[in-house]
């Protein structure tokens, strides 16, 4: 996936500023594709030379203060891009060249380490239990309701099965043998 199409999805949502575009990419995208905001900022410049947003400046608010729209080149550019073939995502965790290495020269002390990490899954499934509760409790949702409910579920998962990998890589680090 590339930033672009994140940003002109998040756009598509909701036309907005570009620093509640930031606001709202780390409290949704950004769960699942990382940038920071200078990147965000970068890009949309980029995209409205593209032709796919365009930003007007907003009367009334901060001086300079811009709202983003999709323009139909965007539209176009996203629907070109969703039809695309993609491949799935692939693991590459520096915590797994550990662990081999740990096995090839004994042990390196990682404990410390998974601890912390499973605490930080631990608290992102929190994190994510509570939008789950907070947005999606209704009986009935309505069908884009359910694909971003669909997109936290795997986010639910993933933090799931890593809890419960971490917890049974520490109890292999903790046994001595």
């Amino acid at each position: 996936m590339s930033l672009p199409h994140a940003l002109l999805t998040s756009i598509a949502e909701k036309p907005c500023s570009g620093y509640d575009l930031a606001r709202r990419f780390d409290k949704s995208i950004g769960y699942f594709w990382h940038a920071t905001h200078q990147q965000i900022y970068r890009e949309l410049a980029r995209m409205e030379t593209l032709g796919w947003v365009i930003s007007t400046e907003v009367e009334g608010g901060r001086a300079g203060k811009k709202l983003f729209n999709i323009l139909p080149t965007g539209r176009e550019e996203l629907c070109r891009w969703a039809s695309e073939t993609s491949a799935p995502m692939k693991l590459r965790d520096d915590m797994m060249v550990k662990l081999r290495a740990d096995a090839a020269i004994g042990p390196l002390g990682l404990t410390e380490e998974f601890e912390r990490r499973l605490k930080m899954h631990e608290q992102e499934l929190q994190n994510y239990r509570d939008i789950e509760q907070r947005d999606f409790s209704a009986p009935h949702l309505a069908r884009e309701a359910q694909l971003r409910y669909l997109i936290l579920k795997a986010g639910i998962t993933f933090e799931e099965s890593r809890v419960q990998w971490t917890k049974e890589a520490l109890q292999v680090l903790r046994d001595t043998f």
